[in-house]
């Protein structure tokens, strides 16, 4: 069985999203990759647009509520990926390992024409694909 990995945010809509997407492509043989959020409000388009850009497709992909894992699954690592969810979700998640904080800048938040949205997208996006190749480089070796 592989470590589950969830990533939570506020709306579910664009860190967590792109964070879930990111590390199924770089280690989804290794573990098993979730993501939610304390208020869901759909998957954002410009993150759909962003990782499409890199060969990302996230079809399959939809916006969840953290109830629909807190306490059915095993958490190996639960790491939030914004400032609020971090205020909001539970400091105690049953089953979890490991619980981290990688705070994001909300490239929702973004004001502007579309191109300057997706320029945000598309910066938060690589953050948060270098935080996650990091992270995996730190990760201990399995024998």
């Amino acid at each position: 069985m592989k470590p589950a990995v969830l990533f939570l945010c506020t709306g579910n809509s664009a860190r967590s999203q792109m964070a879930e997407a990111l590390l199924r492509s770089e280690a989804g043989d290794r573990f098993d990759v979730y993501s939610a959020g304390t208020d869901p409000q759909g998957i954002n388009p410009l993150s759909v647009e962003a990782l499409k850009e890199i060969g990302i497709e996230i079809g399959d992909q939809r916006s969840k509520h953290l109830s629909e894992y807190l306490g059915k699954i095993a958490v190996t690592y639960l790491i939030i990926v914004c400032d609020r969810a971090d205020r909001e979700c539970p400091t105690a998640w049953p089953g979890a390992f490991t619980r981290l904080v990688w705070p994001f800048e909300d490239p929702a938040a973004c004001q502007g024409d579309h191109a300057e949205r997706l320029a945000k997208f598309r910066t938060i996006r690589d953050e948060i694909r270098d935080k996650i190749k990091t992270w995996l480089a730190d990760l201990p070796q399995e024998p």
